[in-house]
């Protein structure tokens, strides 16, 4: 076989294998690492929590959007005893590829939030303008050392407007 032919066979095998790998992590319980996964299927469902202050410390969560019923991990933020979540690049093309979950949002709020085994039904609440929204951006940057700690109010709030970024809530499920 020619090493063209070869070189041919093995980029088909790769595409065939991730290929594979996203469409059995469809049917996992919850993401794996980067990963989107399927349905959350253990976890005790609870409810009732206002104050997010536990994960104050916290890399990471996983979620879940109803509608697909896909999973993934996040990061996030808390603020006051509330809790954010952040989806970046989302004028980009590849935040535009790779960022499906916020246009999912946009059509059915409800979420489900996985946290140590406890699953807590909650709705996301898309800001744009709201006077926490620089607070808020800042708290992402320094926690994650996006770069952009110094940045106006103004610069962030036509950043979060102009949809570049779509920052959320956690609010009480209905």
């Amino acid at each position: 076989m020619m090493l063209r032919q070869k070189l041919a066979v093995m980029v088909v095998a790769v595409v065939v294998i991730i290929a594979s790998v996203l469409l059995l992590m469809r049917f996992s319980d919850g993401p794996y690492g980067m990963l989107s996964g399927g349905a959350f299927s253990s976890g005790e469902i609870r409810s009732g929590l206002t104050d997010w202050s536990f994960l104050t410390g916290r890399e990471v969560i996983e979620f879940q959007t109803m509608a697909p019923e896909t999973t993934r991990t996040i990061w996030l933020v808390v603020v006051a005893q509330k809790l954010y979540f952040v989806s970046g690049y989302m004028n980009t093309v590849v935040g535009k590829i790779w960022k499906q979950w916020p246009g999912h949002i946009a059509e059915n709020n409800a979420i489900l939030i996985r946290v140590d085994g406890a699953i807590y039904p909650q709705r996301l609440k898309r800001l744009l303008n709201e006077p926490v929204v620089p607070t808020v951006m800042r708290k992402f940057s320094e926690k994650y050392g996006l770069g952009s700690e110094d940045a106006s109010d103004e610069a962030i709030l036509t950043m979060v407007g102009a949809g570049d970024v779509w920052l959320f809530e956690v609010i009480a499920a209905e």
